[in-house]
């Protein structure tokens, strides 16, 4: 009886502990809402934090000091007494004087660390602290409260500030199975005191296991962006390049990750440069023999940075263009990807750094990418044609360059013969290509565009139909493809678009500019004059509509012509 008195606490040493650790969440609740020495507060909210973490080894089986325990339950109590004296004090701001108010908060400090020590120092010499730990505290199960779920996580952090290894790594592992299972569990962690701080910390363990472990938790954390200046306030930047520098594999992995998400806020760009997270970057980027999924997520990082036009600089310095159009020649397509749009966001409003990606070459590996012969993702080549646009669409030297690589007969392969997804692609791509120059017009025009235009003006998708027609307008401006396009097919296809409802609203402005174009043409004007859809355009032109206007008075002015010429030669 004896034994098992000492080997457990007593029913009533377990009701002083709950009683305890109840008074000690009513305490801290309390505490904020008191407004007058805040820092003070402050301090003993941590303690009884602290304080709290510690008693949840109260209960382990292995704990054979009772007696001891029972004396500092004795003593939490009247510390906690004092403390509450002293906080309904403050509230009331009923103290004589605040310089003798500071000392006896100083005090009740004081009392509480003592207290700590001491029932760390029962634990240590009980064998609690050793992976046996794992026991102490069930996971709640499905539905659990908000209460179990917190005492949880408190124990789990307990166990990661004073466990030995097996246990940080048990509790580590623990912590991520909730916390990837349910957000609340995240929330939780965020509201407890240092939890984060000790998460950090580890991320500096040389113990491979607890940093990758460590790692995984800050990357499901930052996931969240409303927790991401609390990660930043704890210093996880440098701590994550650290292990991004000289962690594990799968500790890179999870490190880039959390990088990428918390620089998605171009105001961390700094804090990456300050703790030399470029040069990390780009040196990942340029070494063949690291492993290929990491090369991707750098790229990404990477392009995060940018924004800040000095660190920009830097990496152009660095040759991070070239390191880039080095990725993008590979066959990884995660590296190519995250290279491709990496280059996208430096070239943005940046004609210099455009420039310098074309002069070093950067051209001729994206076309690449886009032949027909060749064997890539939908994703790649749509990252790859959008990366064109933007690199060679806005200047005609660059357009000329590119039709000398061959890339309009690829984009004319692929409307006419590539899966849906990437025809529609292509399509819009040609569309755009249609808008840089009178040569590139003219080059589509004739390699034969416009057939494949005149075949999505009865597209499903409004937008599809609108930039057809849009496309064709530009196009039939040249005469030389006004002349190709004018046959009788195409034209009749126009004027029965006219005929049906929607042709009267959306992308009519196109297609009275097509038919405007090609009413210079004789054969149109009798094909336009003689439809049963002329009155269609009057309609228009009597509703004001300026190119329909035009048109009527193009062919009225054509048929008195011809009447007069009937006359003048009878």
């Amino acid at each position: 009886m004896v034994e098992e008195q000492i080997s457990s606490p007593s029913s009533t040493g377990e009701k002083s502990l709950r009683q305890i650790i109840d008074d000690i969440e009513s305490l801290s609740l309390l505490s904020h809402t008191i407004r007058v020495f805040p820092v003070k507060w402050q301090v003993i909210r941590k303690k009884l934090e602290e304080l709290s973490n510690f008693l949840v080894f109260a209960k382990h089986p292995d704990c054979k000091n009772g007696g001891q325990l029972m004396d500092s339950f004795h003593a939490i109590s009247r510390i906690l007494m004092e403390c509450r004296d002293l906080a309904t004090r403050c509230i009331n701001v009923s103290y004589s004087g605040k310089l003798l108010m500071q000392s006896d908060l100083d005090k009740v400090i004081s009392k509480l660390d003592c207290v700590e020590k001491k029932l760390s120092a029962i634990f240590r010499d009980s064998g609690v602290v050793t992976e046996n730990l794992a026991l102490v505290v069930l996971k709640p199960k499905l539905g659990a409260t908000r209460d179990e779920m917190r005492f949880y996580v408190k124990d789990l952090l307990t166990r990661i500030k004073i466990g030995d290894t097996q246990m940080k790594k048990q509790a580590l592992i623990s912590l991520n199975e909730v916390i990837f299972e349910e957000e609340w569990y995240v929330k939780i962690v965020i509201e407890i005191g240092d939890f984060v701080l000790n998460l950090v910390n580890c991320l500096g363990s040389i113990e491979i296991e607890i940093q990758e472990e460590s790692t995984f938790a800050i990357s499901v954390i930052s996931g969240f962006e409303s927790y991401r200046g609390i990660l930043i306030a704890s210093g996880v930047i440098g701590s994550l390049i650290r292990v991004f520098e000289k962690g594990s594999l799968k500790g890179k992995k999870y490190a880039i990750k959390s990088l990428e998400k918390l620089t998605e806020n171009g105001d961390n760009a700094w804090a990456v440069s300050a703790h030399g997270g470029v040069t990390a970057l780009l040196n990942l980027c340029s070494n063949h023999e690291i492993d290929v999924e990491l090369i991707g997520s750098s790229c990404w990082v990477l392009r995060n940075l940018v924004g800040i036009e000095e660190i920009k600089r830097f990496m152009i310095e660095n040759k991070a263009i070239s390191t880039c159009i080095n990725l993008i020649k590979g066959r990884d397509e995660m590296g190519q990807i995250g290279a491709i749009e990496f280059l996208q966001s430096m070239a943005l409003c940046d004609e210099n750094a455009c420039q310098l990606m074309i002069k070093e070459g950067g051209i001729r590996p994206l076309i690449r990418i886009i032949d027909p012969k060749s064997n890539f993702s939908f994703k790649l080549r749509e990252t790859t044609l959008r990366a064109i646009e933007k690199f060679c669409f806005s200047s005609i030297d660059h357009v000329n360059m590119l039709m000398s690589y061959g890339f309009m007969d690829q984009l004319l392969y692929f409307l006419r013969k590539g899966d849906v997804s990437i025809q529609e692609l292509a399509f819009k791509s040609a569309c755009r290509l249609c808008g840089t120059s009178e040569d590139a017009r003219k080059s589509m025009g004739d390699v034969g565009f416009m057939a494949e235009f005149v075949k999505f003006l009865e597209a499903k998708s409004y937008e599809i139909r609108e930039m057809a027609a849009e496309a064709l307008s530009a196009m039939v401006l040249l005469p030389k493809n006004r002349k190709k396009f004018a046959d009788d097919h195409n034209i009749g296809l126009i004027l029965q678009l006219f005929d049906r409802k929607e042709g009267n609203s959306g992308n009519l402005k196109f297609l009275l500019s097509i038919l405007l174009s090609v009413s210079s043409c004789h054969h149109v004007r009798r094909k336009i004059t003689h439809s049963g859809y002329y009155k269609n355009i009057e309609k228009l032109a009597d509703d004001g509509v300026s190119d329909a206007k035009k048109i009527v008075r193009k062919l009225s002015t054509n048929r008195f012509k011809t009447i007069l010429n009937g006359i003048w030669h009878s």
